[in-house]
């Protein structure tokens, strides 16, 4: 059960500090693989029964085979099947025949396109718009095998203090302090356990990072201190850009010291985002991640303990170059008669405005001795705005742990915080697709990490809440959190609201067994939610289950995720032990054998399977993480 790594070396890699083990650069091409350096690409023929896993959060299912994937991180907030780039670009598989598994990491910090058998249904390749690769291969007897030995090649996963496994609200829309308050007292009055509230944009003084609005909360350090009393945490968002306006300090330093990304002409790029015109600090400068790293003081010396780094792909409104661009295109257009190519033209110049592939040509950053324009390191820009925060705390307060996670990521950001699978929506095919993103993103070292439950976007329905919430209590990030303008989704607000109750408590009693599974993953280089196909080697059904997951070494889980389901079928590779929990002492227990299984399920009930020859610690919950006792078990087996 080992694996060996090697290196190959095309053109003139960009250091991405992906990677922490020196690992020799080996003579030749990728064994296996037709590598062609002239039209940068490289193939290889897939067998029937081969299946792909990894690439960490992307649309689709676990096995990544037919379709098409491009590493690029994207603010595009509809997770749509027919996309091929999310926030994030993890590029690691595993090729795997059931027999023989081969590991793949293409350490690059630029667009790299996946064919994984889309346009030939038995070819796989891989294709860049510059070949300045270092590519690892891992060679292993077995999936697991090969995620330890490249989990070692990048370094240790990032683990957040205990109370950040509690369960925490978010809205874009907490206006002020008042509507926080308003939060804790539902939450609290109901008995209903929270350790987090989180503030998005709206406690900014004019969305400008590291300030706070001095109306909407007046004493900031007070409001902290009360909050704690009670055993919340205030979790704000910071964001990339920074607002061009004199007089604001973080603008003023960032221009005296050079510390903004420049254009080709040596003058700052003016982009836009939240609070309209706006520079980026060059993050890939160590200079830059130290003051911006710095800058989080402001709120931590406010008592604040934990953030989440968001438009960090970076998001781009507009810059001032292509906005003129489409002004004048439109004034074009204004003196025409719009038929359908027209009014086409039109909708189109208006939906180029943000993230456009031009604008991320238009600036540069050094790293080095070297000037290399965005695009051909933009997956590295989010990584090391979170490394900017992690490097910091550890530098300012080595003694303390921070809650920190991030939007947009590479492999190597996992090592300084962990992730949140973006923008989603209120719709049931977002609740599956976060049960798929789980174990890809566990490959690639992302173990703290979750989606905004019941969905940031669209209106959720009581049903998919719940449902979502079933599954959320296994997932180490577990925030409920909604856009502006949405339905109001704190759990308090519905009518069922005992019953979420009692699913809560059930998270709080299972945080000893989740804790300590995420920590032992981390330790020794493991997943933490694995795919059946990972632990049931020979089992041939197991490879084609997506919608079950072992969670820790001791349970599987089998989440229901269809609007008014009463139930599902399961697959059960093993005889194991059925807990049909409706609370924490409120569950029936009954061993089931291998096989295939419908079982109904109601709207307040979680499944759980424990595995043969193993235990699920149950612990007494608490109103907070804090008041929980992780001694104080009860152990369930089977």
């Amino acid at each position: 059960m080992t694996a060996d790594i090697k290196r190959y070396r095309y053109g003139d890699p960009i250091d991405t500090d992906a990677v922490v083990m020196n690992i020799p650069v080996t003579v030749g091409d990728v064994p296996g693989w037709k590598v062609d350096t002239l039209n940068k690409c490289m193939s290889v023929i897939m067998s029937r029964d081969l299946v792909v896993y990894g690439l960490g959060e992307t649309v689709r299912g676990i096995n990544k085979r037919g379709w098409l994937y491009t590493s690029f991180n994207s603010d595009d907030p509809r997770h749509e099947e027919g996309k091929h780039s999310l926030y994030a670009s993890q590029n690691f598989i595993i090729l795997d025949d059931g027999k023989n598994c081969e590991g793949l990491f293409i350490d690059h910090p630029g667009t790299v396109h996946f064919d994984i058998g889309y346009s030939d249904i038995d070819v796989f390749t891989i294709s860049f718009e510059d070949m300045d690769a270092y590519i690892y291969t891992i060679s292993g007897n077995d999936p697991l095998t090969i995620v330890k030995n490249f989990r070692e090649l990048i370094g240790t996963s990032y683990i957040p203090p205990r109370w950040a496994f509690g369960f925490g609200q978010s809205r874009w829309g907490y206006k002020n302090a008042d509507d926080v308050r308003a939060v804790a007292d539902g939450y609290e009055k109901l008995g209903i356990p929270l350790d987090m509230i989180y503030m998005d944009i709206d406690y900014m003084k004019d969305f400008k990072d590291f300030t706070v609005d001095p109306e909407r909360f007046p004493d900031l350090p007070a409001f902290v201190s009360e909050m704690r009393k009670r055993g919340i945490r205030l979790i704000p968002i910071i964001d990339a850009g920074v607002k061009i306006e004199p007089g604001y300090d973080v603008y003023e330093e960032g221009v005296n010291n050079d510390y903004f990304c420049k254009k080709e002409d040596g003058e700052r790029l003016v982009a836009a985002v939240w609070p309209g015109r706006v520079h980026f600090p060059d993050f890939l400068k160590p200079e830059v991640r130290e003051w911006f790293g710095d800058k989080y003081r402001v709120l931590t010396d406010m008592g604040i303990e934990g953030f989440w780094n968001d438009m960090n792909e970076p998001a781009i409104f507009y810059t001032d170059e292509h906005l003129v661009e489409v002004f004048d295109e439109l004034k074009e257009l204004e003196k025409q008669e719009l038929d359908i190519w027209g009014f086409f033209k039109l909708t189109e110049l208006a939906d180029s405005l943000a993230n456009s592939p031009e604008d991320y040509r238009r600036f540069y950053h050094e790293i080095g001795d070297k000037r290399i324009r965005h695009d051909k390191v933009h997956n590295l820009y989010g990584f090391n705005m979170t490394r900017a925060a992690g490097e910091a705390f550890e530098r300012n307060d080595p003694d303390k742990k921070y809650l920190l996670f991030s939007r947009a990521s590479v492999i190597g950001a996992h090592r300084y915080g962990g992730v949140w699978t973006g923008d989603n929506s209120s719709w049931w095919s977002h609740l599956l697709l976060n049960i798929k993103q789980m174990p890809s993103l566990n490959m690639t070292g992302f173990l703290f990490s979750g989606a905004d439950i019941g969905g940031f976007g669209a209106d959720t329905t009581e049903d998919l809440m719940m449902r979502w919430i079933q599954f959320g209590i296994f997932t180490p990030l577990f925030r409920n959190h909604a856009a502006l303008g949405t339905r109001e989704q704190e759990l308090y607000r519905f009518k069922r609201s005992e019953d979420f109750k009692h699913i809560i408590e059930l998270r709080y009693a299972l945080i000893p067994y989740i804790y300590s599974e995420f920590v032992s993953a981390v330790q020794n280089n493991g997943m933490y939610f694995k795919p059946l196909s990972f632990v049931y080697r020979d089992d041939p059904r197991c490879k084609t289950i997506e919608d079950q997951l072992i969670v820790g070494e001791s349970i599987m889980i089998a989440p229901v995720y269809e609007q008014n389901s009463e139930g599902r079928y399961v697959y059960l590779p093993e005889e194991m032990k059925m807990i049909r929990f409706r609370s924490v002492d409120d569950r029936d227990e009954e061993i089931m054998s291998a096989g295939d299984h419908y079982i109904r399920v109601s709207f307040n009930e979680v499944l759980v399977f424990v595995r043969k020859d193993h235990k699920l610690p149950l612990g007494k919950p608490g109103m907070h993480v804090d008041e929980l006792d992780f001694n104080d078990l009860k152990n369930i087996t089977c």
